[in-house]
């Protein structure tokens, strides 16, 4: 399986401010020494030594993520307006049937659809998957006027769409890969996925917050979580923000190194991340999971943040 991250943002897009960048060239000439323009290849080694932080961004989409199968199909999971990255530059399917998996339809995580091409193709087909049994009349009232122009209110774009309603707790299979759900805390409830295929297993959490009772092992259906290849988690929050922030529906990224390690996690990727930061904090935020995760029992636990473009197989 292939993962793709086309938004990782939470809560709202996030693009670079002119100040950013510019502070970003300023870190980046203050570096630079004589001996690292002296060629083409000195200049390529400096790039190569710069801090991942101040070479690149962590993207400013808001979320949007993509599963592809090993037999070829692909899963959408959420629709932010990194939806709108994916249909510019996304592989389509041949067939033009698009698996949309929502966790939930607060704004940033459906802010893409009116932006997704294949909404104005007669020839495309949606398929939408959600355990909101009023998910049609969310997207109705998204897709109207005054909010939106005529040509992608409801009415012209509906024919397109087709909802799945599922229930906490549910298994069921989809060409090839078993899909399974678990309702999380969040306000207004979000559902995180599972998704096993040819014995790797995905887990998406988005917009979770962490309760006492999600570290309880007695509780059967816990085990969701359990030996997971990969977990996308949401780690939005620092000790001082998740204090401040407390039953806002997002977690705090120490207890999703303790949460991954508890399920023996293979790989935990940090997702979700707070508007408010910059990536030289979220970098920050990242050693510091790791360097918690090292003085934890379990040190085989490995920590990525999810990065806007970033390609991951498995």
């Amino acid at each position: 399986m292939v993962i793709r991250f086309w938004g990782v943002r939470g809560s709202i897009p996030t693009p670079l401010t002119p100040e950013q960048v510019q502070a970003k060239i300023v870190a980046a000439v203050e570096r630079i020494t004589p001996r690292d323009i002296a060629s083409q290849d000195a200049r390529t080694r400096f790039l190569a030594t710069l801090p991942d932080w101040l070479f690149g961004s962590v993207g400013g989409n808001s979320p949007c993520v993509e599963l592809e199968t090993d037999n070829g199909n692909s899963f959408i999971l959420d629709a932010g307006s990194g939806l709108r990255e994916y249909a510019i530059h996304g592989k389509h399917p041949k067939d033009l049937v698009y698996r949309i998996f929502m966790s939930h339809f607060h704004w940033d995580h459906i802010q893409g659809i009116p932006f997704f091409n294949p909404v104005f193709n007669p020839k495309a087909k949606i398929e939408l998957y959600s355990a909101f049994p009023d998910a049609e009349r969310i997207l109705s009232v998204q897709n109207s006027c005054p909010y939106f122009p005529p040509n992608c209110k409801w009415e012209n774009i509906k024919d397109r769409f087709h909802f799945h309603l599922l229930k906490n707790h549910q298994s069921f299979l989809l060409n090839g890969v078993k899909i399974s759900m678990i309702k999380m805390k969040h306000p207004g409830n979000s559902y995180t996925y599972s998704f096993e295929e040819n014995g790797k297993k995905i887990i998406f959490a988005t917009d979770v917050e962490l309760r006492p009772d999600d570290f309880d092992t007695s509780i059967e259906y816990n085990h969701f979580f359990d030996d997971a290849d990969i977990l996308i988690l949401d780690s939005q929050y620092n000790y001082d923000e998740a204090e401040r922030k407390k039953n806002w529906g997002h977690n705090i990224v120490f207890k999703a190194v303790d949460f991954a390690n508890l399920y023996k996690v293979k790989k935990l990727y940090l997702f979700h991340h707070e508007p408010t930061s910059s990536d030289q904090k979220i970098y920050s935020i990242l050693h510091a999971a790791r360097w918690y995760a090292e003085s934890s029992a379990n040190k085989n636990l490995e920590i990525e943040l999810a990065i806007e473009g970033q390609e991951i197989e498995i």
